[in-house]
């Protein structure tokens, strides 16, 4: 049974600092909502207040704490200034506030704060739950993951991290984010009316779409060359190529460089910037094709989120999209960083409407057997269950690797 030292609700931090919004804060956010509060009291811990996702959060009806930091942790470029700052100051108000709010567990969900307040939770005692979201070959997750982590989870098999410096054994689960299943299904026909409508396209124009934040992982500059080329090749296929997604804050402006690339290719009426965009539903069953052109994709939330809708997906065939897709039958995988492994696809799914709907039948059962919130929830249960126990007894427990939905 969960249950914090005095045997009520348990408290857990959820810390993130606040200036980007992805997949990782709307899978933790479906956990939040989600989790019971008789057995959890979890709390929402945001750096930065005025940011996007205090304003995200804002428009979810989700509470959060303000705790603003000066200095996080050191990292590559910073000065030693910055170093002393953190270690003398920062950090010691991090292990102050975890000790003062009781939190029996902080669980963080990025690479920024697994670094923070990882470190911060093992010096005030508290339990840390790492759940990794990225690249199996991340640094933390191999090197500092093994050595301060309570329990760690992977959002999928390939997401593993694959040296790490101690072993995890005992200590490491698989479990699929969550996903609500839809309580309404847009209607296709009106969403994808009222979004050629906004574009100011022709009916019968169809939507291939990029949706992500634009890094370099998820490879859009690669989409604007898929849409580049079939043009060329299909020119008696009217298509709008949409991408949904911003640029994250600090990173390299991907949105710019797609924009130039668009431009000197003369796609500027073809490929449409579509910004953030919430909810995402509508823009989703508007779309006749996801496109997923990403490398090293943990798990994708939109490409499950198209599957619940019946939207047909083309992704590379790498990352964690094997593990959501059979190719052929849910969805179609190619090979990685090749623009023409798109086309035969896309020619198809664009041109014959009963594989099409064979392919959108196939995702949506699929999805609809194979993901839940509830079951999340129930395996994210069990981890801080054994990450308490494990406190109680003084020693780690062992726990096999779960993979859930």
């Amino acid at each position: 049974m969960v249950g914090g030292a005095s045997q009520g609700p348990i408290r857990v931090c959820f810390p993130f600092i606040g200036d980007d919004v992805g997949g990782s804060h709307i899978s933790a956010l479906k956990l939040i909502q989600n989790l019971d509060t008789s057995k959890v009291v979890p709390i929402l811990v945001l750096q930065e207040t005025a940011g996007p996702l205090a304003a995200f959060l804002q428009m979810e009806g989700q509470p959060f704490t303000g705790f603003p930091l000066p200095t996080t942790s050191p990292g590559k470029g910073t000065i030693p200034g910055d170093v002393m700052t953190y270690l003398t100051s920062t950090l010691p108000r991090m292990r102050r506030f975890i000790k003062e709010q009781k939190f029996d567990i902080v669980h963080t969900n990025d690479g920024r704060t697994h670094v923070n307040w990882g470190i911060a939770a093992r010096l005030a005692g508290a339990r840390l739950v790492w759940h990794h979201r990225g690249d199996p070959d991340a640094k933390g997750a191999n090197v500092l993951a093994p050595l301060i982590a309570h329990r760690m989870v992977t959002v999928s098999r390939f997401s593993r991290p694959r040296h790490p410096i101690r072993s995890l054994k005992g200590r490491l689960s698989v479990i699929h984010s969550p996903f609500d299943h839809p309580s309404t299904v847009p209607d296709r026909i009106a969403a994808k009316a009222a979004l050629l409508d906004e574009l100011g396209l022709a009916p019968g124009t169809r939507v291939l779409s990029f949706i992500g934040g634009l890094i370099e992982r998820k490879r859009p500059l690669l989409f604007i060359d898929i849409l580049d080329r079939f043009v060329r090749e299909h020119p008696q296929i009217p298509v709008v190529g949409c991408v949904f997604g911003n640029s994250p804050a600090g990173s390299q402006d991907l949105e710019a460089a797609a924009r130039v690339r668009c431009a000197e290719r003369g796609l500027g009426q073809t490929v449409r910037f579509m910004g953030f965009r919430n909810p995402i539903e509508p823009f989703l069953a508007a779309t006749d094709v996801l496109v997923v052109p990403a490398m090293g994709e943990p798990f994708g939330r939109t490409l499950i989120e198209a599957m619940f809708l019946g939207t047909p997906v083309v992704a590379t065939d790498h990352g964690g999209n094997p593990e959501a897709i059979e190719n052929g039958r849910t969805g179609f995988l190619v090979t990685p960083e090749d623009a023409g492994a798109f086309m035969e696809p896309l020619s198809q799914l664009l041109s014959n409407p009963p594989l099409w709907a064979r392919i959108s039948d196939a995702a949506r059962d699929h999805a609809f057997f194979s993901y839940s919130t509830h079951r999340h929830v129930e395996n994210v249960m069990k981890i801080y269950d054994r990450a308490l126990c494990s406190r109680k007894a003084g020693l780690a427990t062992d726990l096999t690797s779960e993979i859930g939905g």
